[in-house]
């Protein structure tokens, strides 16, 4: 029990951020910077739904809050894009903000999450912070189609059952999967989901990075398993908005635990700014040629950045999972990435997507214009010799 001058314990042992310990270094760094350390975009949003569109004299009242489960004029939107009931719908402060609100209303002290990993790096913090466990599970490293579908079936059920125990309360998915950019296919989600059922788990499905796969159709575990499902997604990576802090949770059907859910998020971040709910209304009608673009361009980059590394190309999303074990001197990455530095080219160490991956490093093939990441790619390639 935390006295003053005192924290609980369980944040003062959370990193600051996935960057803390190189910081100063960064800061430090006078040369050119490829920033492929954090997913982002070059991309300016679609024009029409940027903040210079919106006008006091149309939208009066921009500077006031919002409703708290979101502006009427998305939430129409969002019922008719999604075909769900609006009271399924929470608009939320990024899909950061949506998953905080969910964990904060399913988790009680001591429940465990089991994350399927490599995971989005700010997952565990997430369920730390709602007073949870995090529980890695080793997946998207070994899992692929090229199985038969009664070995992928037993594969996905020995990974996830071997780690479910009487306190488990939630599956975390991420497909297409950041950092490895794997995508999940229908018959991989239907096994996850049947687990779920057998085990009376939720199904946390963060979607984020729906539109941009590219080796299979993306599937969304909200129509596979709707009745257990909170399928997350955000405007930050859809449609280049990732300063506007929007996103969305879609919550199970035939169930009010949105009620809940909306509990936390009310006081927590209260509302997403109601100019970037309006922004996000317009871009859903009209921004479609936008997410065609930016989905050829992404494919392009991950696809001319695994080329120059010798690294087999992302199914989705828009990062590069790489081992650079052999080339760790005492294996530790923390001189490997400040190596990576003095050239001006920041990474993501694996070890804040899982424990087991701390010879990995992430990067980002469109943080920077293609130009900028094609530069940081060479130094990379250099580094490794290739």
């Amino acid at each position: 029990m935390p006295r003053f001058p005192q924290v609980a314990s369980v944040i003062q042992d959370m990193r600051g951020g996935v960057f803390s310990r190189l910081a100063h270094r960064i800061a430090a760094i006078e040369s050119e910077v490829y920033p492929l350390h954090v997913g982002d975009t070059y991309m300016a949003p679609w024009e029409g739904a940027r903040m210079e569109d919106l006008t006091e004299h149309e939208f009066s009242g921009m500077h006031r809050y919002a409703r708290p489960q979101g502006e009427a004029v998305l939430l129409d939107v969002l019922q008719d894009h999604y075909g769900v009931e609006r009271s399924r719908i929470l608009v939320s402060a990024g899909g950061t903000g949506g998953l905080n609100a969910m964990a904060g209303a399913l988790l009680e002290a001591g429940d465990e999450v089991l994350i399927l990993a490599p995971y989005w790096p700010l997952i565990t913090g997430i369920v730390r912070c709602a007073r949870g466990v995090p529980v890695e599970v080793n997946f998207f490293d070994e899992w692929t189609v090229d199985r038969t579908p009664k070995e992928q079936s037993d594969w996905i059920r020995q990974r996830i059952e071997a780690q479910i125990t009487s306190k488990t309360v939630a599956i975390y998915v991420n497909t297409p999967n950041n950092p490895t950019g794997k995508v999940l296919d229908q018959h991989s989600l239907e096994v996850i989901a049947s687990v779920a059922r057998q085990h009376g788990l939720w199904i946390w499905s963060d979607e984020t990075y729906e539109r941009y796969a590219y080796a299979r159709e993306h599937l969304s575990l909200g129509d596979i398993a709707p009745e257990q499902s909170f399928v997350v997604r955000s405007f930050s990576k859809t449609y280049g908005m990732a300063g506007n802090r929007c996103g969305t949770v879609v919550g199970p059907s035939n169930s009010d635990v949105m009620t809940e859910v909306r509990k936390i998020s009310t006081h927590s971040f209260f509302c997403a700014p109601k100019a970037s709910q309006l922004a996000a209304a317009r871009v859903l009608v009209g921004g479609e040629e936008w997410v065609h673009r930016a989905k050829q361009a992404y494919a392009k980059a991950c696809r001319s950045a695994a080329r120059r590394l010798g690294e087999p190309e992302p199914e989705g999303g828009t990062f590069l999972f790489i081992d650079v074990g052999d080339h760790l001197e005492n294996g530790d990455l923390h001189d490997f990435l400040v190596r990576c530095i003095d050239r001006g080219l920041l990474l993501a160490p694996g070890s804040s997507c899982g424990a087991a991956w701390s010879s990995h490093v992430r990067l980002c093939t469109t943080s920077a214009p293609p130009d900028v990441v094609q530069r940081g790619v060479e130094h990379l390639a250099q580094i490794l010799g290739r």
